[in-house]
């Protein structure tokens, strides 16, 4: 505005009469009138973003406050499709408020970005599969940023989630970009809930039923310890005897935990069940097979027969 009243004044000092431009019906008033218009419509789209943002900022605290974790989480994740969709909005207004403020007929325009975007749909057919695809994950909660998921065989938590993309961080640190057109099948072990299995294989002269006592009170003592206490929700489910062979005996089960304890109690339940194994004297089988082979000695006879043979 200063530049503006600046530019104005010097065209006044230099002998152009520049204020007349302004008065009724010149070109400068119809453009004071176009700016003021366009300024106002900038000036609420800013203030709609601005609001807009805070509201969803202060809702998923207000939601992370209470204690209701899986909606502030899953607000979080549409959280930056819904601001690229009301900034794409708000431009689209605004720009169109100015165009018409200057004097373009719109109309045309949008007749001729609805050709564009039929046109567009049928060119691209898999990005509006990545669309559609992705709209119906989101809405169904099928994943949320933080899940722990396996998607089209990588593994990884989600990072972030686009109304087209999936990012996984997988352990090692590398980034995977799954797009939702590629994704048929999605394990989510973020649920809530994880089970732990059990799984070991002893000697077949080994008594399982010791064994599986010995497990039973692993998992028993566990549970009274304030570290696993919250991690475990049930005693060990000891399903029995899985594969009997010659040489070892398969017992299996598993632990209900919790989805954040399930690889903490996996790991700390085999570290005792090593250590009591060993304690109490029990053989855990190897998976290679050892075979002696004894070849009895020959007979006198057939020893004293092979020389004479030789001679004659």
């Amino acid at each position: 505005m200063i530049a503006f009243i600046g530019f104005v004044a010097v065209l006044e000092v230099w002998g152009v009469d520049a204020i007349v431009w302004f008065y009724g019906g010149q070109i400068g008033s119809r453009l004071i009138s176009a700016v003021a218009t366009i300024g106002i419509a900038v000036l609420i789209a800013a203030a709609i973003w601005e609001a807009s943002n805070a509201l969803l900022d202060r809702q998923i605290n207000t939601l992370s406050r209470d204690g209701h974790y899986a909606r502030a989480a899953r607000l979080r994740t549409f959280q930056p499709m819904l601001r690229t969709a009301l900034l794409c909005l708000i431009a689209t207004v605004v720009g169109l408020t100015a165009l018409s403020e200057i004097g373009v007929n719109v109309a045309p325009l949008l007749a001729g970005a609805g050709i564009v975007g039929i046109a567009i749909g049928f060119g691209s057919q898999k990005l509006v599969q990545d669309l559609i695809t992705g709209l119906f994950l989101l809405l169904e909660n099928t994943v949320q940023v933080g899940d722990n998921v396996s998607v089209s065989g990588l593994s990884g938590v989600v990072e972030n989630v686009s109304i087209r993309t999936i990012r996984l961080r997988a352990g090692d640190g590398a980034v995977h970009i799954v797009p939702f057109s590629a994704v048929t099948t999605i394990t989510n072990a973020s649920r809530g809930a994880g089970n732990a299995s059990v799984s070991v294989n002893v000697a077949y002269k080994e008594d399982t039923d010791r064994a599986g006592q010995i497990l039973k009170d692993i998992v028993e003592e566990m549970r009274r310890e304030p570290e696993f206490r919250a991690a475990i929700r049930g005693d060990l489910e000891l399903w029995g005897i899985d594969k009997v062979d010659g040489a070892m005996v398969s017992i299996v089960g598993q632990i209900r935990c919790t989805e954040a304890g399930r690889w903490p109690v996996q790991r700390e339940f085999n570290r005792r069940m090593k250590l009591r194994f060993q304690q109490n004297g029990i053989e855990v089988a190897s998976p290679v097979q050892t075979i002696l082979m004894q070849i009895a000695p020959p007979a006198d006879g057939a020893a004293n027969l092979a020389p004479r043979r030789a001679a004659g």
